[in-house]
């Protein structure tokens, strides 16, 4: 199964348009957390979130892609208080 996924990531790409316009056109309430030394998901792919979205917390740790090994106690404090803001 982590095969076929692997296998079909790079169909995602072309679908980045259609999010980027249901982004655009919905403005979701946004949290991103990103790793800005992940090698898979680069920093630039976080960045351009914030061009598509009006409402969006943006956090850069200093990690890479397993940030929740390495921060996963201040990534859930972020969704914590995150989920508190926009639902009181």
């Amino acid at each position: 199964m982590q095969l076929e996924i692997f296998l079909d990531y790079g169909t995602n790409v072309g679908e980045y348009p259609k999010w980027q316009t249901l982004f655009r056109e919905h403005q979701p309430t946004a949290l991103i957390v990103w790793g800005k030394n992940d090698h898979i998901f680069p920093a630039e792919g976080a960045h351009p979130y914030k061009d598509d979205l009006k409402d969006v917390e943006f956090h850069l740790l200093d990690t890479g892609h397993f940030a929740l090994e390495e921060y996963g106690d201040l990534i859930a404090a972020e969704m914590k208080d995150f989920l508190k803001r926009i639902t009181d």
